[in-house]
């Protein structure tokens, strides 16, 4: 049974989305304050975390800064403000996605299922020799699921992992936006392109020597990224 971690200070919400999930068959558990809410993260083993942005003593950004420097689980951001600067800004520290209030009890559940089945595919342990993509000081081995860049090892999380993997699996071929946050994501219709374009951000900012001049992941105006070779 996976289990779930609610960060949540409205109780009647909180509530809700667990009786929705606990009917789905997750196992699931609330926490309203935010500081305590990192501390059961971090050290209760659970498969994903749905975290509300507006939390006290500690709030939501923060608390996804800290479990995403320690863990690479699902983080699914909830946030009542309709600023996508308050969304981009969470999905830039880490989380996976996010939703905006008010949202349905059956959406929060296809969520959860779409990203806990994507990271079992992430993670699930599929040996294959000399699977390897090297180009210009940069490693992908698909076995340990590590990037090496001029023999340093970069700090991707799965999904700047993946977004990395399938864009080097097909060098110049460009990519949609809205394809690659299908096929990365596994979220038809469900979320936002723009999710896109921040982990491309953070995914430069990871492997490329200048980050504004990048010499790996090209932007092709107007309509999307390539691996440049």
């Amino acid at each position: 049974m996976k289990s779930i971690l609610i960060v949540e200070d409205e109780k009647a919400i909180a509530e809700l989305e667990r009786d929705y999930l606990e009917s789905h068959g997750y196992q699931v558990h609330i926490e309203g304050r935010g500081d305590i809410g990192l501390q059961k993260a971090l050290e209760g083993g659970y498969d994903l975390i749905v975290l509300d942005v507006m939390l006290p003593r500690l709030d939501g950004f923060e608390i996804c800064r800290e479990i995403r420097a320690k863990l690479d689980i699902p983080i699914l951001m909830v946030t009542s403000k309709k600023e996508d600067i308050d969304k981009i800004r969470g999905l830039g520290l880490g989380a996976d996605d996010y939703m905006t209030k008010p949202f349905s009890p059956s959406e929060l559940v296809a969520r959860v299922k779409a990203h806990l089945s994507r990271y079992e595919r992430l993670t699930a342990d599929k040996p294959s020799a000399g699977q390897v993509i090297q180009i210009r000081g940069l490693q992908i081995d698909k076995n340990a699921r590590k990037v090496v860049i001029h023999d340093e090892e970069a700090p991707l999380t799965g999904k700047e992992y993946e977004l990395l993997l399938l864009l080097a699996s097909y060098p110049n071929r460009v990519f949609e936006k809205e394809e690659l946050f299908e096929r990365v994501w596994g979220l038809d219709a469900i979320g936002d392109p723009a999710t896109v374009t921040v982990h491309i951000r953070r995914l430069r900012e990871k492997i490329e020597h200048d980050p504004s001049n990048p010499q790996y992941i090209e932007t092709v105006w107007g309509v999307g990224y390539r691996f440049k070779v």
